[in-house]
């Protein structure tokens, strides 16, 4: 078991996830801010690696990667800031981000050094199914690395049920088709996706992302699922004067 199964066995519901961009708003910073953000009270966090063409981010990421990216943030970059990660932070990790740099990094090579620096899980919205089950796999399961696939309204039953059949954590519920951080509405369609989730009794937690952004739309998430994930609206603070100090607020404001 990863740090990933056992914080799910240990706590399934009410979980509070963070998304940041690495080198936003500046280098040198991933660490500090994922250490505040567990001694915060968040249970787990995703950590983006910057892509100049970021498709399903709106602009609030698309900026922070657009900055990252002028910082000189790569992904040699920042396993070399995460090799300090597990001296000083000990819930799970995701890494989350494109597949291009990945595979200019080498798919094999980025899984051995996520595994190296104590990454528990990959998000790779645009990793498609069958390439990762026959193609990639092995070397995510090799490292005890959880792959994170990522449901929509829109998607099947059948693909549902494959993804659960892959998956080995928890599975990623977007809350709509659209792009990072749209405040969630809770529409009798988005209910019903949520009830239909529900009622497929999926072997894996579920976590809902996309829209979440203060206490109200997190309870109204954690309804439907083991937890929800805070991306835009946490990303916006990162770019605050005074940032730090404003974490332990912004967690706390969320799930008092």
């Amino acid at each position: 078991m990863n740090r990933l199964n056992k914080l799910f066995a240990s706590k399934n519901n009410n979980l509070l996830s963070i998304y940041f961009t690495a080198g936003y708003p500046a280098l040198n910073t991933t660490v500090d801010i994922a250490e505040a953000l567990e001694k915060s009270g968040a249970d787990f966090l995703e950590i983006g690696f910057p892509y100049s063409d970021p498709v399903a981010d709106g602009p609030t990421i698309q900026h922070s990667s657009e900055v990252a990216l002028e910082n000189g943030m790569s992904l040699k970059v920042l396993f070399e800031e995460l090799t300090e990660l597990r001296s000083r932070v000990s819930i799970p990790i995701l890494l989350m981000g494109y597949f291009n740099p990945i595979a200019q990094y080498g798919i094999e090579r980025f899984c051995k050094k996520a595994a190296e620096v104590g990454v528990d899980g990959i998000i790779v919205p645009d990793l498609p199914i069958y390439e990762y089950e026959n193609m990639y796999s092995s070397y995510f399961i090799d490292n005890g690395l959880s792959n994170i696939f990522l449901v929509t309204p829109q998607t099947s039953e059948e693909r549902i049920r494959k993804i659960d059949e892959l998956s080995n954590s928890f599975i990623y519920l977007l809350s709509s088709s659209t792009i990072t951080g749209y405040n969630l509405k809770l529409s009798d369609s988005v209910e019903d996706y949520y009830k239909r989730i529900t009622a497929m009794k999926l072997k894996n937690p579920t976590v809902i992302g996309f829209g979440i952004t203060d206490s109200s739309s997190f309870a109204k998430a954690c309804n439907y699922a083991n937890g929800a994930i805070i991306g835009s609206r946490f990303v916006k603070l990162l770019g605050e004067d005074g940032y730090m100090d404003k974490i332990d607020g912004f967690i706390k404001g969320i799930r008092p």
